[in-house]
């Protein structure tokens, strides 16, 4: 049939799209068939209009061709409504759920956007190292032809070690390079965008045949640029005089030669971006100065309680009536109980004086020495012989008190499991294990770092990461985090686990 048919010419313009046009005006087309074939690299300073590109692109293939999104700084989740997008916020699930979302993703061919802004560097990289291992290794039956376009490919493709393990770098590095080196025989077509040409690992770049180069001003990139494009050094001064939204473009996909286009305009915008300059404030400086000052104290620091003062007497009262041991007439009144006085009485006052101590927010941090001697200073003056509890059963019993399992507490089958637990927590290591049991069995939020801190008697991060490691290993907790960074702890004991914090 001859090339120029309107019926080959109707093929031609179904499987193309208009990225924009050429310095005369005419559509400049990008052919998706030879696309998904022979894969994209985008290259262009912050404020080129890259970020725009991949847009106009995604917009005008979303009816062609599913397409899978990394996206690190939420840009284009706003496809979802008009096109249809799945958006996955990647902080919200753990390792296992992102696995499992990619799985189901290439078995529906459903267009998904990966939303990486609410994680850190480091988790982003292991989460769409993740994510494209998942989408590479899914079964011959489900190589579908997909677009998989990775904004910021620099950061997950870096060609130097940076801020983040070695470990990391090389998840990432080897999922961008099963992407663009293996990736088409599977359905999967690599499009990358990156701001730094030079930032960009040379195997992942090398695999790209088309080209859209947009503004850059190193010399290190226009050189590569230049490089790719196939234009001598001299050449490359122009990439520097480009405007925004203008790019060089060449590749089997748009042009045999390098072409100038201007890049269309699209229908959806960012989530999130800067209009333009906006109209200062006209508020007088006294005004502004009000505003900034407004209830600063009690936002920022609240005012510290005076300390209430005591009379010397009663210090050295204490400290008499501490050290001075009961007569044997005392000890054997106060150990002949009544049989009329019923021994819960000792029970409750016994958890009525922990209770008050516990209130004290520097008796964790205490040595236990010093907390029993305060211990017996206060059952003397009430009357209950201190005899009744030791150091080593002080000890446990006050850990129950700060954990929260005081003489109030309805007991429940679950605290009973967790009494026989217990016995094999060493004393010092009791009080914050049994505070994440507690979160666990009434099915509240992990405590936070502070909370295990305060109870721990620490102000040491570092020790209370050491802790719940040291836990862990002794098949006490089992810690669980997804890559929000929300802590679950689970207790194998009680087969029960703390809600996400």
């Amino acid at each position: 049939m001859p090339a120029g048919s309107p019926w080959v010419r109707a093929i031609l313009v179904t499987n193309s799209l208009i990225i924009g046009n050429g310095v005369d005006g005419a559509p400049v087309r990008i052919d998706v068939e030879e696309l998904l074939a022979t894969r994209l690299l985008v290259q262009g300073n912050s404020g080129s209009g890259k970020s725009h590109l991949l847009r106009r692109l995604l917009e005008e293939s979303a009816t062609l061709v599913q397409q899978v999104i990394i996206d690190p700084e939420g840009d284009f989740v706003t496809l979802a409504e008009p096109f249809g997008h799945v958006v996955i916020e990647a902080a919200s699930y753990g390792s296992a759920e992102i696995a499992q979302l990619a799985a189901r993703i290439r078995q529906h061919r459903a267009s998904v956007v990966l939303a990486l802004d609410g994680l850190e560097l480091e988790a982003q990289m292991r989460c769409a190292a993740l994510f494209l291992s998942t989408l590479f290794d899914a079964p011959r039956e489900q190589w579908y032809p997909a677009l998989v376009v990775v904004d910021e490919a620099q950061m997950f493709a870096p060609a130097a070690a940076g801020d983040v393990t070695d470990e990391v770098r090389r998840l990432s590095l080897a999922a961008m390079t099963n992407l663009m080196c293996r990736g088409r025989k599977r359905g999967l077509a690599g499009v990358i965008a990156t701001q730094r040409l030079a930032k960009l690992a040379k195997n992942v770049a090398a695999e790209a045949s088309n080209f859209l180069m947009g503004r850059t001003f190193l010399d290190i990139d226009m050189q590569r640029a230049a490089d790719l494009l196939g234009m001598e050094r001299r050449q490359a001064e122009q990439i520097r005089d480009l405007e925004r939204g203008h790019f060089l473009a060449l590749g089997p996909a748009v042009s045999r030669r390098p072409v100038a286009v201007s890049i269309g305009a699209t229908r959806t915008a960012p989530r999130t971006s800067i209009g333009g300059l906006l109209p200062m404030p006209e508020a007088p400086a006294q005004d502004m100065f009000a505003l900034l000052h407004a209830d600063l104290t009690e936002d920022v620091a609240p005012p510290a309680r005076a300390p209430e003062p005591q009379p010397e007497s009663i210090d050295s009262l204490i400290a008499h009536i501490a050290t001075s041991p009961l007569t044997e007439t005392e000890e054997s009144a106060l150990l002949t109980t009544p049989a009329a006085a019923p021994a819960p009485d000792f029970n409750e006052a016994l958890g009525a004086i922990l209770d008050e101590m516990a209130q004290d927010e520097e008796a964790p941090f205490r040595p236990a020495a010093v907390t029993y001697q305060d211990f017996t200073v206060r059952c003397r003056m009430q009357r209950i012989p201190p005899s009744i509890l030791d150091l080593a059963a002080f000890r446990r019993r006050f850990a129950m008190t700060l954990a929260g399992f005081d003489t109030q507490r309805e007991p429940s089958d679950a605290d009973d499991m967790l009494r026989d637990i217990a016995r094999g927590v060493p004393d010092d290591l009791l009080a914050p294990f049994l505070l994440i049991a507690r979160a666990a069995i009434d099915g509240e939020p992990c405590p936070d770092d502070d909370s295990l801190a305060r109870i721990y008697g620490t102000r040491s991060p570092g020790r209370i990461r050491r802790l719940l490691e040291h836990l862990e290993k002794s098949g006490l907790i089992v810690l669980r985090a997804d890559y929000g960074g929300r802590r679950s702890v689970g207790i194998p004991g009680l087969n029960l686990s703390t809600a996400a914090l």
